[in-house]
């Protein structure tokens, strides 16, 4: 028993905690549900990738994320016309097509127009209508062995930066860093005064 004369405990649960408990007992069933989901969108949109339309290589914003590579929007009219795509065809053959993207850089026009020229190679077109082949579909033994892409086509990969091994010479072991640094910066500081004390000395000889 409690010595002294103290309050006699009693629990103080008039809260309606239920109200603020949250439950997750249909994580299963959704599980299922969205497996399910899943399977019938791949039989809907065969013979289609079930990851959906090729999408382009781009780096993320902000000096933050610039250096990671991700899947953009579309691609932009500049690279669909590098690689021979007609824009009006390239959402029919499962390409995005983003007309307000910019390249912004000449190396990633360059591998995002490699990546439709693979796609291209290994691109099976069916045609509309069963036995009423067009122009550009593909040949009848082509048909006969594709099969449905499932998961991610054509991953983005970011591939890792080769390390060279070099040997330590004094040459290297003599530069001074900080001294460089100092250097480099008075050079820039002064440049303008010399290329103006160059300029007027220049005047001076053809005088």
């Amino acid at each position: 028993m409690v010595k002294h004369n103290n309050v006699v405990p009693n629990g103080h649960f008039k809260k309606h905690w239920q109200n603020y408990v949250k439950t997750w007992f249909n994580q299963p069933a959704r599980k299922t549900r969205r497996r399910i989901a899943r399977q019938k969108k791949a039989v809907k949109i065969f013979p289609r990738p079930t990851a959906g339309p090729l999408r382009p290589i781009v780096h993320g914003q902000t000096l933050k994320y610039n250096m990671k590579l991700r899947a953009g929007r579309g691609f932009s009219l500049e690279e669909l016309r590098a690689a021979g795509i007609p824009k009006k065809l390239a959402p029919t053959i499962g390409i995005a097509v983003d007309h307000r993207r910019k390249n912004r850089s000449l190396e990633s026009l360059q591998a995002n127009v490699q990546r439709l020229k693979t796609y291209k190679a290994k691109l099976v077109v069916f045609p509309r209508r069963a036995r009423k082949f067009k122009a550009g579909d593909s040949a009848p033994e082509e048909l006969a062995t594709a099969t449905q892409v499932q998961g991610q086509f054509m991953p983005i990969v970011l591939e890792k930066p080769s390390v060279e091994l070099v040997k330590v010479t004094d040459e290297m072991k003599s530069f001074k860093a900080y001294d460089k640094l100092r250097l480099e910066r008075m050079n820039k500081r002064h440049a303008g005064a010399r290329m103006k004390k160059a300029a007027e000395a220049e005047k001076e000889e053809k005088k």
